[in-house]
């Protein structure tokens, strides 16, 4: 009997079983509901029928975001860089307010079914056609199968630890739900599904860190926080010699801040947005709720969801301190899978009957989610951008519905060969970094000046892809391993550095984009700012208005949202921490923050004039 239910190798307790099971049927019920609406168009299939509530799309977005890697890689950033080590990922908020301040409006008003839709609208030529072409198989298939890859490793390791399964058959039983509801239901399936699936896994998460505390090796927060050492609590890096600042500083918190949220394209914290959260703002009401989407979903993202994790990450610290005490607890785990990033789920196993099946429940809720997500968003490129425009224009919708669900299959099918070559939730994260390095500063500045082009895009893209090419495979046989270069954050650096060289060298010798495609982009749009100027002196002299953009307030919001966020993150933390002193500075950062946002935010939140 256990070799047909692999569950019982764990020795899963009926209520257990039975909540992972109302889990799957509630999922496949709202796949096969929203089936009844998707089918009918492409628009419906990818975006919901563009109809969609702030709340609703915010939620789907963090739960996007939130994948069972997530809580992996965060375990993995804190047992190796402690708390601190976190401003890899905390920096990306910057990202994530400039897109709730001055993309999401544009996005919506853009009217495009897919993101890279977007091209034929701001560039002309074939060029244009081919960057369009190139990045919804560049994107859709390669890059999202990268994605979904580091996601399902994430499932592969569950699946030992908790389950005792081999990776194979961990990829096989994590994909058959979602490919089911993500195939039946289209976006609409997809987004009331994360709204379910979020719910469940922040509890679960949340439960997780409760029991993680109680465990006798770490004796409550308290004792959490007393036998942690304290650099691995700081939510500052160390700098107190010059060899921390360099080795320390510089590469956790100084580089993503200052270099890496503007320079560097990465899923779900794309510069000037993008990708599956450029799907939802796209599926929006209106303007007004794909604003009010992006804002809570990067407070959710930030503010709210990471300590649950970082509690259990610590207390591993302290139930599992090396490699080895993991080794011997789960022998049957393979070599290739036994880095830190794997003692989340070992911390899962200690949980008690019930707790344990919502975990299971929430952590495969978590999976689903984000694959179902990317299985969407991924689809609607192979579909409207590259069937579509190239390969049948004029397919019907009945047809192009369907290819949408078989490429939904294909690429869930080539997520799980990838999965089967990644390690470690980090490495995977570097990875996809350096790929995207260099290339962020195009996808802010193509929506505010004219001279950026297609061309500027595809140099971009050819020369990240390739020094990422060179780091991974052969940087190695001309550098020592001890080589300054053999750092990720140097590689990142060179890469951004050079690959900007190269496509601002491209922008400027190459042709610009057709007058009139700017003159309709910037009518449609209405961006402004100062690198329109002689595009809007020509709208204007053929009875066109000037846009009044208000660009400096939508800036002061930037900031206003980030400390209100970060201050809204530290809060919690020093009330975890009992520093209560700590907790009330943050709180009224972040209360002040807020308040002026939306003061500020009513001078500019209708229609840009």
């Amino acid at each position: 009997m256990e070799a047909i239910i692999p569950f019982l190798a764990l020795k899963l307790q009926a209520l257990d079983l039975a909540i992972i099971g109302v889990f799957f049927i509630v999922v496949l019920g709202i796949g096969a509901y929203a089936s009844k609406s998707a089918g009918q168009s492409t628009e419906n299939f990818f975006l919901g029928g563009r109809g969609m509530p702030w709340w609703l799309l915010g939620t789907s977005m963090v739960a996007c975001t939130f994948s069972c890697d997530t809580p992996n890689l965060v375990t993995d950033i804190v047992r190796t860089k402690g708390v601190a080590g976190n401003w890899v990922w905390w920096a990306f908020l910057l990202t994530g307010m400039l897109t709730v301040f001055i993309y999401a409006k544009l996005w919506r008003r853009s009217e495009v079914v897919t993101d890279l839709e977007f091209y034929e609208l701001r560039y002309s030529g074939k060029a244009a056609a081919a960057v369009r072409g190139f990045r919804a198989l560049y994107l859709g298939v390669f890059f999202n199968a990268m994605i979904m890859g580091t996601v399902t490793l994430a499932a592969v390791k569950i699946g030992q630890v908790l389950f005792n399964l081999s990776p194979m058959e961990s990829i096989l039983y994590a994909s058959i739900a979602v490919v089911i509801y993500a195939t039946l239901g289209g976006l609409t399936g997809c987004i009331w599904a994360d709204f379910f699936q979020y719910s469940l896994a922040m509890v679960g998460a949340v439960w997780a860190a409760v029991e993680a505390v109680k465990h006798p090796a770490v004796g409550g927060l308290s004792g959490l926080f007393a036998k942690v050492p304290k650099e691995s609590l700081s939510i500052i890096p160390p700098m107190d010699t010059p060899e921390q600042f360099w080795s320390v500083f510089v590469p956790v918190m100084l580089i993503p801040i200052a270099v890496q949220w503007w320079n560097v394209w990465y899923p779900g914290a794309e510069p000037g947005g993008g990708g599956y959260i450029a799907q939802r703002m796209l599926s929006a009401k209106n303007e007004k709720h794909a604003i009010g989407a992006t804002l809570f979903f990067n407070f959710m993202h930030y503010a709210i969801r990471p300590w649950p994790w970082i509690i259990v990450a610590l207390a591993s610290l302290l139930v599992f301190p090396t490699m080895e005490d993991v080794r011997q607890q789960f022998p049957n785990i393979s070599e290739q899978y036994l880095k830190d990033d794997i003692c989340y789920p070992a911390m899962m196993t200690l949980l008690p009957t019930g707790v344990l099946g919502l975990v299971v429940a929430g952590l495969i809720a978590a999976y689903t989610s984000t694959i179902g997500t990317h299985l969407n968003w991924g689809s609607s490129y192979v579909v409207n951008d590259f069937y579509k425009r190239f390969v049948k224009p004029g397919a019907s919708e009945k047809e192009l519905v369907m290819v949408g669900r078989l490429s939904t299959v294909l690429l869930m099918l080539l997520a799980g060969g990838v999965a089967l070559l990644l390690q470690s939730a980090k490495g995977a994260f570097d990875i996809l970094l350096q790929v995207g390095a260099g290339t962020g500063l195009i996808y802010i500045l193509r929506w505010f000046w004219w001279r950026i082009n297609a061309w500027s895009e595809i140099s971009a893209m050819i020369v990240s892809f390739l020094i990422s090419l060179f780091f991974a495979f052969g940087l190695k046989h001309l550098v020592a391993a001890d080589h300054w270069l053999m750092l990720s954050h140097w590689q990142l650096c060179v890469g951004i550095s050079f690959t900007t060289l190269v496509w601002v060298i491209v922008t400027l010798v190459t042709r610009p984009v057709n007058e009139e495609t700017l003159k309709r982009f910037v009518r449609k749009t209405r961006p402004g700012g100062p690198g329109w100027k002689h595009i809007e002196d020509a709208i204007v002299a053929e009875g066109g208005h000037r846009v009044q953009s208000r660009l400096g307030l939508k800036v002061l919001c930037i900031f206003l949202g980030t400390f209100g966020i970060w201050g809204s993150l530290f809060a919690i933390g020093a009330l975890l921490f009992g520093n209560m002193g700590q907790a009330a500075a943050f709180g009224g950062v972040a209360a002040v923050s807020m308040f002026l946002i939306f003061r500020v935010w009513d001078k500019f939140s209708g229609e840009d004039s």
